[in-house]
């Protein structure tokens, strides 16, 4: 007879041992899987920021190639349009480079940084650090401070062999100005993506802060200040860009000819283009100065302020600097640039005012005079 009773012999029995995952996997390699899996995040995001570095000195090696192939009298091959890409790049970070060649033999310092190249490293870090925490479904999701910091080292890695290269070439780079600019540039660009991607938290306020600095910074005020000021900066800096732009069509015949007599082939003239797009937002900074008062200075031996431009300014030729004002003291032409800080003033108020006496059933109750203008004076 033929027995159906179910077989509990051990050598048959269905492996259900405690020391087994539901996924056949040891318990005891689980912890080594995991580490598994953040080593390749971390790796993973160091070749993004790699990547993101190799991207905008690509793109700048591109167009500095353009200019050099289409320009007829290169001063240099193709060697020495790497060498400034390489430099510009740098520059893009808030390096300062030197010039060696130059008419009177002397090293140049170039320290004003195009703050329109800024926005190039400064977006594809951040774009690296945000993707970095975003991985396609499968891959393994790196810590936010793991991913900050393997997307700053693979960056930082591209860019040390930048500064090897550049130092060679014509625009050499200042070693001090770029090992303290390039990694500071990274990491804010890097923190902001890594911000962004963990959906742009507003706290909580860390713990080492004492107990009533805390309560202070949380409260709704200091929240409307902030938003106010920001609007305010806007503000200043978009009456800034105006102050330029009327000044260069007042001043337009000098910039038409300094723009035509700086080069005289479309190549030269495309790369100025490009340099002034890349300085206005420089300049827009320059013109809310102007209207603040204390104006800003033109080299080591002039500053230009409304009430007048002292001193020698011995400024380049240069269209965007066309729209300096001429010397001498200032005329009420010039003292009317006091508009923009008002006009920025009425902003903040404005931001600040809709939310102390917000319209009827929006709010419980208006804020007091006094921290309405608390929070007006903070912003």
């Amino acid at each position: 007879m033929t027995d159906h009773s179910p077989d509990h012999s051990p050598d048959r029995s269905p492996d259900r041992s405690p020391d087994r995952s539901p996924r056949g996997i040891s318990t005891e390699q689980a912890p080594a899987v995991v580490q598994g899996g953040r080593a390749a995040a971390l790796v993973a995001s160091c070749v993004r920021g790699a990547t993101a570095a190799g991207l905008g000195l690509g793109a700048l090696a591109v167009v500095v190639m353009v200019m050099w192939i289409s320009s007829p009298y290169p001063d240099s091959g193709p060697g020495g349009a790497l060498h400034v890409a390489a430099g510009l790049w740098l520059l893009a970070h808030g390096a300062e480079l030197v010039r060696t060649d130059t008419l009177s033999g002397d090293p140049a310092p170039i320290g004003v940084v195009p703050l329109l190249l800024v926005a190039l490293p400064a977006l594809l870090a951040h774009r690296a650090a945000r993707d970095a925490l975003e991985p396609d479904e499968g891959r393994p999701r790196p810590s936010p401070r793991g991913a900050l910091w393997a997307v700053t080292a693979g960056y930082l890695l591209v860019g040390g062999a930048a500064m090897v290269y550049a130092a060679g070439g014509p625009l050499a780079p200042d070693p001090l100005s770029a090992l303290f600019h390039l990694p500071v540039v990274t990491v804010a660009a890097a923190a902001a993506g890594v911000w962004t991607a963990s959906g742009r938290p507003l706290g909580p306020l860390p713990h080492w802060l004492p107990e009533r600095v805390r309560v202070e910074l949380a409260r709704t005020r200091l929240v409307v200040a902030a938003r106010s000021a920001a609007a305010g900066a806007l503000a200043l800096l978009g009456g800034g860009a105006l102050l330029v732009a009327v000044s260069l069509v007042w001043h337009a015949d000098a910039a038409q000819d300094s723009f035509l007599h700086l080069a005289e082939v479309w190549s030269g003239r495309l790369a100025v283009l490009l340099l002034g797009l890349a300085l206005v937002p420089n300049a827009a900074v320059w013109g809310a100065a102007y209207g603040l008062g204390p104006g800003f200075a033109l080299g080591t031996g002039a500053t230009a302020s409304p009430l007048a431009l002292a001193g020698d300014p011995a400024m380049p030729y240069f269209p965007l600097l066309a729209a300096v004002p001429g010397e001498g003291p200032g005329t009420w032409w010039n003292w009317v640039a006091v508009v923009v800080p008002v006009a920025a003033g009425v902003v903040i108020a404005w931001f600040t005012v809709r939310v102390a006496a917000p319209r009827h059933g929006e709010r419980e109750a208006a804020w007091g005079c006094r921290e309405t203008a608390l929070a007006a004076l903070l912003g």
